[in-house]
């Protein structure tokens, strides 16, 4: 089979560029797949594209099949979805998710890719990696029935995190940012809406995700006593102020961070496996699609990737599509198929 294929690599902080790439014959316990869908993640990926990544966390932000090193060159990224050409039985021909960056074709190892279910299509696949993060989180922060909760940032993460809680019996749920477009996606997802000047108090709970001091600053504001803010927001090299020394203190505030490097110590007894498995189940809700807001073809990454970086393609989740996307699918025998 043709080994050949293309991957997209940032050459140098803020340009990115399309490079050939000789695939290696796979092992048996190897797969090879072609890529169907891609998503840019907005904010991990714009911060990497810019070169931002801090020297202290260039090991902690390496991606599973990253090439290169920060702050380039470097192939990144995480979320793609693709379809089995070779491999065991069970799975040629199965669309599958994977943690690969955007690159038409490429060899891993079997165990490295999560079958996609039926019921999810594999154009909302590619957010199976930002629900993960959404589980973990939620597994972090493990809100209660009746729980009056706030998500601060409406990007792709916080997003996705407001789409899960929206299914918890008796909550409160308001979406909060600072652009008022978002209203929309929160109605998509079946939340509230609210710019961060209108936000409802008395939180139990408030998510924060939109990677601002500012944005934490509200979060505090808007929890009753002894709420939590649970930090999901990571900020590269950038310091953060915090009004520590007002109602902090008086009221029992807490602040937690949340990492999805790691399965939540609230559920080590559950596999990284078991946390993708529980995302791809949960993508079978077509709410989800209102989180991919953009799309572009792989060959018009080195020209998409300044935009999203700068601001000016607005997106939460953009959608990159593969040639392959259009052609017909390998097809193999129901009873060969992994079920």
């Amino acid at each position: 089979m043709n080994r050949a294929a293309r991957a997209f690599w940032i050459g140098s902080p803020g340009h990115g560029e399309i490079r050939d790439v000789t695939l290696p014959d796979p092992a048996d316990d190897e797969v090879v797949v072609r890529s169907l869908y891609s998503g840019v993640s907005r904010g991990t990926e714009t911060l990497v594209f810019r070169g931002q990544v801090p020297v202290s966390q260039h090991t902690a932000m390496r991606a599973p099949f990253q090439e290169g090193d920060f702050p380039a060159p470097v192939k990144y990224g995480y979320l793609n979805v693709g379809l089995v050409e070779e491999g065991p039985n069970a799975l040629v021909g199965r669309t599958v998710f994977s943690l690969f960056p955007h690159q038409t074709r490429f060899v891993v190892p079997a165990s490295a890719v999560t079958v996609v279910p039926d019921t999810v299509p594999a154009e909302r696949a590619v957010l199976a990696g930002t629900v993960e993060t959404a589980v973990n989180a939620l597994w972090d922060a493990a809100p209660l029935v009746g729980d009056r909760i706030a998500v601060v940032g409406g990007g792709m993460v916080g997003c996705s995190v407001a789409a899960l809680l929206a299914r918890f019996p008796g909550v409160r749920v308001q979406l909060v940012d600072a652009d008022p477009a978002r209203a929309k996606v929160a109605e998509a997802l079946g939340v509230g809406f609210a710019t961060p000047e209108e936000a409802q108090g008395g939180c139990d709970l408030v998510v924060h995700a939109s990677a601002t001091e500012q944005g934490l600053a509200r979060g505090l504001e808007l929890l009753t006593a002894e709420g939590t803010v649970l930090e999901l927001s990571w900020y590269g090299d950038r310091k953060v102020s915090l009004p520590l020394g007002e109602a902090f203190h008086s009221r029992r505030l807490a602040i937690r961070s949340s990492q999805v490097g790691t399965v939540s110590p609230a559920r080590a007894h559950r596999t990284y496996a078991d946390r993708l498995a529980l995302a791809l189940d949960l993508l079978a809700d077509p709410a989800l699609d209102a989180l991919i807001t953009g799309e572009s073809a792989f060959e018009e990454l080195p020209e998409v990737m300044p935009g999203l970086a700068s601001g000016e393609i607005p997106a939460l989740c953009h959608r990159v599509r593969y040639p392959a996307a259009t052609r017909e699918p390998v097809t193999v025998p129901a009873a060969e198929r992994l079920t």
